[in-house]
């Protein structure tokens, strides 16, 4: 595994468009690991693929506190929102740097996983807070 350099604001390659993922292969999964040990080592709970300079729709969270519950999204795209709620957000983009957010409450997320295949969640609570804001990247 290798970190990855995070780009941080305002770097104009943070507002390139992320373009989809069409084929999962292992240069996918390699860049999911790495975002995953960039991410813990930053350290960070999100980090979405365009703030290690890759323009694909990937997003990678952990919440757990013992960083062991890493989770991959590819493609990510939410499709029910309910409740708002505000939270206080950071960005591994921006460092130092904490705002009040208005969210909701709760999302449900379709994606496809590592191999490809796809899934849905309904997450709430800091996870739906962490996937809106590391979507907002895409």
């Amino acid at each position: 595994m290798a970190l990855l350099e995070i780009l941080c604001f305002p770097d104009p390659r943070l507002r390139k468009k992320a373009t989809a993922i069409n084929t999962i292969t292992a240069k996918t999964r390699q860049l999911a690991e790495d975002m995953i040990e960039t991410m813990y080592d930053a350290p960070g709970i999100g980090l979405a693929a365009n703030q290690v300079n890759v323009q694909q729709r990937m997003v990678v969270i952990d919440i757990s506190e013992d960083k062991s519950a890493p989770m991959v999204f590819i493609n990510p795209e939410i499709i029910e929102k309910q409740g708002e709620r505000e939270y206080e957000e950071g960005c591994l983009s921006v460092p130092e740097a904490h705002e009040m957010a208005m969210r909701a409450d709760t999302v449900k997320v379709k994606a496809l996983d590592l191999d490809g295949e796809p899934f849905e969640i309904e997450a709430e609570a800091l996870l739906a807070t962490c996937i809106q804001h590391e979507i907002d990247h895409l």
